[in-house]
């Protein structure tokens, strides 16, 4: 399906199917979708445009993101 995933890849080079929301907000349906890649790797992007660049992590980032989000490093941002 895909040979080369690189970050900022156009999400739809990564197939239609796969994608979910993890968890969704009252923003009016701007939500954040990912999926899993075959290579383990995680793929985000944002829900009202499918077609435009993902951001792609792997499974170490993501796991130090989320860390540090339950851990309040990202509070900041609110």
């Amino acid at each position: 399906m895909y040979h080369h995933i690189r970050n900022g890849m156009p999400s739809r080079d990564l197939g239609a199917r796969g994608w979910s929301k993890p968890w969704s907000d009252d923003a009016g349906g701007a939500c954040v979708e990912m999926k899993k890649l075959v290579d383990g790797s995680i793929a985000v992007r944002q829900s009202t445009d499918p077609d435009g660049p993902a951001l792609v992590f792997t499974p170490r980032e993501m796991s130090s993101f989320l860390t540090g989000v339950k851990e309040g490093h990202a509070d900041f941002l609110l």
